[in-house]
Parts: structure tokens; sequence; C-alpha cells
């Protein structure tokens, strides 16, 4: 019987290490998963009590005089936000809930507020903010996974922890927050925050641009959700564990950050 002697273990293990080809590599902090998870049903919730709050507006019952959700020009309408059938159908009801709706959203407004304050100085304070804010190359490498996902070019745009299209889109979306908390205080206070109200172009325009940024909002989140099934369950599990597999001789996401 023999024994491998110490010289013979540290080849055998760094041959072994030689022919790896994937590795475990941390992508998202605990933080950052955790704002982003706290997030999704808070977002939802404001969304679906703003509904609430719309109908009283958009009721096609009483046709009420603001008629801010609509498109159209001038008091020429294409369509309103949103049809009768959208309200009330066979599966919900969403008529007279307004009361209901104002509460359940000033109270998750506080919430959202605070979340995206963390995350903003998070990301200012850890430096991955340099991962994430888009600089010059991000609209060309942004161009080109467009065009990659739409199969229009077959050049695969470079594997990084974020790409141009997610720089310009996540940083976008910080801004809509903040432009949606301030044009949704200024619909609560119009009195109060009235200089703010009148820096966004009146009590009505405000309206208007907060309910625009809402449909940003759902926008973002359908293509958000539709690009995590397109990429798969490693770029999935990264948001849910922290940890994602990658090619062995793919370049750390640290390097990235240095380079920032």
């Amino acid at each position: 019987m023999t024994t491998k002697g110490p010289a013979a273990t540290a080849a055998a293990t760094a041959a072994t290490a030689a022919a790896a080809t994937i590795r475990l590599e941390e992508k998202h902090p605990l933080a950052i998963r955790w704002m982003h998870w706290v997030n999704f049903p808070v977002l939802f919730t404001m969304i679906w009590s703003g509904l609430l709050i719309y109908w009283n507006d958009s009721d096609n019952v009483y046709q009420h005089p603001h008629a801010v959700y609509r498109v159209g020009i001038g008091g020429w309408t294409l369509f309103r936000m949103f049809p009768a059938w959208f309200y009330t159908n066979r599966f919900w009801d969403m008529r007279y809930h307004v009361t209901e709706g104002l509460g359940y959203h000033f109270f998750f407004m506080w919430i959202f507020a605070l979340n995206g304050l963390a995350y903003v100085s998070y990301l200012a304070i850890s430096g991955n903010w340099r991962l994430m804010v888009p600089t010059m190359k991000s609209w060309k490498e942004a161009a080109q996974v467009t065009l990659f996902d739409l199969g229009l070019s077959k050049v695969h745009p470079p594997v990084k922890k974020f790409n141009g299209a997610q720089k310009i889109a996540y940083t976008t979306i910080i801004l809509m927050g903040a432009g949606s908390l301030a044009t949704g205080l200024s619909i609560y206070k119009p009195t109060q925050a009235h200089w703010l109200t009148t820096l966004l172009g009146g009590y009505e325009m405000a309206r208007w641009e907060h309910f625009w940024l809402t449909m940003g909002f759902c926008g973002f989140f359908l293509l958000h959700v539709g690009q995590v099934v397109k990429t798969g369950w490693n770029n999935f599990r990264g948001m849910v564990s922290g940890m994602e597999i990658r090619p062995a001789d793919a370049r750390p996401y640290a390097e990235e950050r240095r380079d920032g």
C-alpha cells in the first residue's frame, strides 16, 4: 500500500483546477438583493392602489372633466386610460375603492421612498455605482444589445455584469423613481409643496407626469421579466443567492469595478 506525498497531492489538485471550466462568482451583494426584492411587492402595491385612485378620474360613466389619463391632442381624444371593462369584469371589480387605494398608496409610498434612498445610498457608498452608471460607450453597446436581442445582428455584445442597455435602463429607472416621488408629493400636498407643483407645470401636469411615469414602470417591468426569462436560470440565481456560474476564464466582475 502506497500513499501519495505532498508533491503528488499538489500536482493532482493543480491538474484538477486546470481542468475546471466553470466557477462560482458573487454577482449581487446581499444589500442589493434585499432592496430589489423589497421593491417588487411595494411597487406592485403602489401601481395597484394607483389604479383604484385613477378610476375616480377615468370613470367612463360620469366623464370626469379633467380627463387627464388619455391620449389625444387638445379636446380630441384617441383613447382613454382605462376602458370600463378594465375596472369591472368577471375576475375583479375595482370601482368605488378610491379611499382604500389612497390609504395603501400613501402608506407604501414611504417604504418605496426609504427603500429607494437606501438603494442609492448603498450604490454611492459601496462604489457599485461605477458598474451601473452609463458612459458614452454604453450607448453604442446598448444598440448592439438591442440588435442582437431582436435577431438583427449576430455579433454577441460583451458579457459584463451590466451591459450598456442595462446600465441605461437601470439608471433611468432610478431617475423615474425620483420623478414619481416628486410628482406624487406635488399631487399629495399641492399647497404645502406649491413650489414643486409649479416647477412641474402645475397640478394637472404633475398628475399627467405621475401617471406616465407609472406606465413607464409597467413597461420596464414587462421588459425586465422578459429579459430574465430569456437569459435563463443562472442570471435569476444571481439575484436570489448572489452567486452566478461563469466560465473559468471569464473576467471577474471585481475588475470591471476597478476599471470604472
